[in-house]
């Protein structure tokens, strides 16, 4: 499989044009990838556009690929949100990663009331540029059309205000369904995966109240690194992704 790279904006290159890589992304390519001239590569801008071409110039500073063929893709339909609690160590970022790799389509960090993990003023706008670095190489590892986005830290209010539009679903040990026999109803979904000590009473309280579900993903109870990618595989088929 060719080695897939991405642009930092939006791509209009048509057949025959140059693309070029510069900045990190293309000292990633020359020198960690040791992309070498005349390698096929592809080459996204995270936004449906893919490309693929030939590399007729490597450098440390500069990758410039012929275009040889040009398709696009539609954004999901509907999308699937996963709303991670913070954890301690590295077990949300794990589960950021696998999500980006399985195919989610936006990521909401939480502060859920048992997060260990705070994330309070520059704080928060360093932790949500470490996860968006996450997103981006796991996609490029996935080949991904779409980079998925990483949003503001959301408070519980916050979740609560999206059942307005979207179908909340709590992942809850204690459920009485089961996420397998989900029905579709054309809402995009949205993952609350709580942290290590589970969502708390008066957060699935306030979040039922407004409308979220209550869904039991399996008879075991998994990591809050392991849920959301559990789920997402599991809606994966359900919304007949896979």
């Amino acid at each position: 499989m060719a080695l897939h790279f991405l642009v930092e904006t939006s791509s209009d290159a048509a057949v025959g044009d140059l693309v070029s890589l510069t900045g990190a992304e293309a000292k990633h390519a020359a020198v960690v990838r040791r992309l070498r001239v005349g390698e096929t590569v592809t080459v996204g801008d995270g936004a449906g556009v893919w490309l693929a071409g030939v590399a007729e110039e490597v450098s440390p500073s500069r990758v410039d690929v012929r275009v040889s063929e040009r398709s696009t893709q539609e954004a999901p339909s509907p999308r699937i949100v996963l709303v991670q609690a913070l954890a301690k160590g590295d077990r949300d970022e794990l589960a950021v990663q696998a999500a980006c790799e399985l195919g989610v389509d936006e990521i909401v960090p939480w502060q859920a009331s048992r997060s260990i993990s705070r994330w309070d003023g520059p704080k928060a706008v360093k932790g949500r540029e470490r996860w968006a670095t996450i997103v981006r190489e796991a996609a490029k590892q996935a080949h991904r059309r779409w980079v998925p986005e990483v949003a503001v830290p959301a408070s519980t209010s916050d979740l609560a205000a999206r059942v307005s539009t979207q179908r909340v679903l709590l992942l809850d040990p204690g459920a009485p369904a089961r996420l397998s026999e989900l029905e579709p109803d054309g809402r995009d979904v949205v993952l609350v995966v709580g942290p290590e000590g589970g969502i708390s009473d008066d957060e699935i309280a306030k979040l039922v109240a407004a409308g979220a579900e209550r869904v039991l993903l399996g008879d075991t109870v998994l990591r809050t690194s392991t849920a959301g990618p559990a789920a997402i595989a599991v809606l994966s088929v359900a919304l007949g992704r896979w």
